[in-house]
């Protein structure tokens, strides 16, 4: 995923984590994705560094983080950013 996509942050199916909730952010630019290195991780995953949204707490309540390096096991595509709404006044007669 190139830097700026649009991820959901998900749970594991299996556990109730590694995040307390499932949210929004962005494949961050600050480093290229890395191959996991941990005894869990599945052969070529990758892990990215993801912008979070907003502020969030993980499955132990440590945070909150803005951004954190993340599996690729619990990224999926995500929704589009949050639009701003911009009204204009209107008159009344």
């Amino acid at each position: 995923m190139p830097p700026g996509s649009r991820v959901r942050v998900i749970k594991d199916p299996e556990w109730d984590g590694p995040w307390r909730e499932v949210f929004a952010g962005n494949i961050s630019g600050m480093a290229a994705p890395d191959l996991v290195e941990h005894d869990l991780g599945r052969p070529g995953e990758l892990a990215y560094w993801v912008d979070f949204d907003e502020p969030q707490l993980d499955v132990n309540g440590d945070g909150p983080y803005g951004k954190a390096y993340i599996w690729a096991r619990y990224l999926e595509k995500g929704p589009p950013p949050l639009a701003k709404i911009i009204s204009t006044p209107t008159r009344c007669r």
